[in-house]
């Protein structure tokens, strides 16, 4: 299925409700699942990976297959590994092409039992759950800050609790701070000084909790608002204060004229015409902007260096890859680094006739990066649009409320 998008002016009016944080809703679970009591869960993200995390820990199925849901892979691994149970934890060609094998011998060196089935390193994983003691631990902080929290979030659970000691160049600390935060609000105490976070055996505390909506959904908003003309769009759901890392939205965008009003339920967008002369930013801590960006400047001409990109060939797909083709397709040429640690863009595009085809590449992120290039009087055409369910399954049909056409 392809959805054909076509917007007849460059306006952008209306309202709209975002989903709850995909990634909130996620820690969440794993959270609930480790405490010793339930507690109740408010706006709990309707994304399919919110969907899959929460199938797996309500069923006690023995083979569980996560698809394309990297962080319920993650998460699941260190959960089920203090379990007491024995599953296999499976998912897409892409998923088993994913690297787990840091998270797995950290697991191991705690006692875990955990074994590959077919290639080492990479998943389906046969997972044997135990009790494991926990102690002092080192993790490489340069490959997933999702491995780092799946351990924090079973830290509290081991007998010896957890000094984990985090080596190498960190990358996204930003989600490392949310799941500590999210667990402190559970009860859970900790130290991280310098690159040492302590954890002792602890019980969660229930709490109940609403979830706020996805900052990093809002970016596509914002990236809509900055390519519109006079936009004034309310989104319900956002906060100020979030423990987001994504919340950084309302200063980056600052730098494109975009201004954030808080109000009671929400935040109203709006923009005042301007372009920087070029755009320098280093995304180690919000590696899933950096579609939204790449999009944004390419279409409105502007210079760009990014980096700390260096996940994004980990992702759902290889996002640099993806980003370079499909960028060529608007006439935007940019330029990689061999090891991923850099993109730039000079600044030189061309206006492109006619339907452009997008390629999604089974990532969400691809898909709403590109689609506001209809504003621009673009046409593109996006295949596989229903990849979108993965984080924010209204995406198309908020399109359709700010005067978005959307045709299959």
């Amino acid at each position: 299925m392809k959805y054909f998008i076509h917007k007849a002016d460059r306006s952008l009016r209306g309202e709209i409700t975002l989903p709850a944080s995909k990634s909130i809703s996620n820690r969440i679970l794993i959270i609930h699942a480790l405490s010793p009591r339930p507690f109740r869960i408010d706006n709990l993200s309707d994304s399919d990976d919110t969907k899959v995390l929460k199938r797996a820990l309500s069923e006690n199925e023995k083979v569980i297959d996560i698809g394309h849901a990297g962080t319920s892979m993650r998460f699941l691994t260190a959960y089920y590994s203090i379990g007491d149970s024995e599953k296999v934890l499976t998912g897409s060609s892409r998923m088993k092409n994913r690297p787990v094998g840091e998270l797995v011998n950290a697991l191991r060196a705690m006692g875990a039992d955990i074994r590959y089935i077919k290639n080492e390193g990479y998943p389906p994983l046969l997972i044997r759950g135990k009790k494991i003691s926990g102690g002092k631990l080192k993790i490489d902080s340069s490959i997933s800050s999702q491995f780092i929290s799946a351990l924090l979030m079973i830290a509290p659970q081991l007998d010896k609790g957890l000094q984990l000691e985090l080596t190498g160049r960190m990358v996204s600390p930003a989600y490392i701070y949310l799941t500590l935060k999210l667990m402190e609000s559970f009860g859970i105490c900790y130290d991280w000084t310098g690159n040492k976070i302590t954890i002792g055996r602890q019980d969660y505390f229930p709490a109940d909790i609403f979830i706020e909506a996805d900052w990093t959904a809002a970016s596509y908003w914002y990236e809509m608002a900055a390519l519109a003309e006079d936009p004034d769009i309310i989104i319900r759901g956002l906060f100020s204060g979030s423990l987001q890392g994504d919340f950084i939205l309302t200063e980056i965008f600052r730098d494109f004229g975009v201004k954030t009003e808080f109000l009671d339920d929400g935040i109203r967008l709006t923009c005042e015409a301007y372009s920087p002369e070029k755009f320098d930013y280093n995304f180690t801590n919000n590696p899933d902007l950096v579609q939204t960006f790449a999009a944004l400047c390419g279409l409105r001409h502007i210079p760009f260096h990014f980096t700390g990109t260096e996940t994004l060939r980990l992702k759902e797909t290889d996002r640099i890859v993806a980003l370079a083709e499909e960028l060529a397709r608007f006439g935007i040429k940019i330029y990689t680094a061999e090891d991923g640690s850099s993109i730039s863009f000079m600044g030189e595009s061309s206006f492109i006739q006619g339907k452009i085809r997008v390629k999604t590449y089974q990532d969400h992120r691809m898909a709403m990066a590109f689609a506001p290039a209809a504003i621009l009087g673009y046409k593109p055409v996006i295949d596989d649009p229903d990849v979108v369910s993965k984080s924010y399954p209204g995406f198309w049909e908020d399109l359709k409320k700010v005067g978005f056409q959307i045709t299959n």
